[in-house]
């Protein structure tokens, strides 16, 4: 992700990569721009953009913060801890937060949002399918659209949530909500939410093609942070509120 975000924002004039940052300090990285340690590269008025570990999620957090600098992080699996982190650099600087950086992801969910208030009472699963080598399972886009249809439905967490299925479950309980995560090949990122009624069903899908997707989507967050100019926990939906208003 971080070379697709330095590619995106290589193409454009309002964009200027400071530094690339990463485990390896010091080495010279495309168009001459030295890689760096965190506390080096930060200046007031920058913003960071994460997409790394929940551990390198926390120091970005915390040199973001003290230097002044707005934050983008995509980082997922985070702990209590780790999302502690951001919400106290979020007191004192811009946090734009996403498990998804695709606009398209955003709009998925402003669709899910109308389907549900429409369909009140269908049963609805989630699908999603990663290349082998994503960490964790299920992925942070479908928390997020599981915890869409839980605030919308007024459910809780612990007792709607179902991850998979096996043996002699029983009828489907009408609370219930599917989650199933699906790892092989190269896929980028694939996610689908599907509602059942009594003889039809609706399918909401998006299909991310290639990482440049979410590499936009976090530049757009990044320009919304370097105008917004107040300390807070944003997200994409206020990014997709904004090019709204500006249309």
């Amino acid at each position: 992700m971080g070379r697709a975000v330095a590619e995106a924002a290589g193409g454009m004039p309002d964009f200027s990569i400071r530094a690339l940052v990463d485990v390896a300090a010091n080495l010279r990285g495309g168009d001459g721009v030295w890689n760096a340690k965190l506390e080096s590269a930060v200046a007031p008025g920058d913003v960071v953009i994460e997409f790394s570990s929940p551990s390198g999620c926390r120091e970005a957090a915390r040199v973001a913060a003290a230097a002044g600098a707005a934050l983008i992080s995509g980082t997922t699996g985070l702990s209590e801890d780790e999302e502690s982190s951001l919400r106290e650099a979020s007191q004192r600087v811009p946090v734009l937060r996403a498990s998804n950086f695709s606009l398209g992801v955003a709009a998925l969910r402003r669709a899910l949002a109308e389907a549900l208030r429409a369909l009140p009472h269908w049963d609805v699963e989630i699908v999603e399918r990663h290349h082998r080598a994503k960490a964790d399972s299920p992925s942070g886009t479908a928390h997020a659209l599981a915890a869409d249809v839980i605030q919308a439905r007024g459910l809780s967490a612990a007792g709607a949530l179902r991850f998979g299925r096996q043996g002699r479950t029983g009828p489907r309980d009408a609370r219930e909500i599917g989650v199933h995560a699906v790892r092989g090949g190269t896929w980028i990122g694939d996610h689908t939410v599907l509602l059942a009624g009594e003889g039809e069903w609706l399918e909401l899908r998006h299909v991310a093609q290639d990482r440049l997707a979410f590499a936009h989507g976090a530049l757009a967050a990044a320009r919304f942070v370097s105008r917004v100019g107040r300390p807070g926990i944003y997200t994409l939906e206020d990014v997709l509120n904004a090019g709204s208003r500006q249309r």
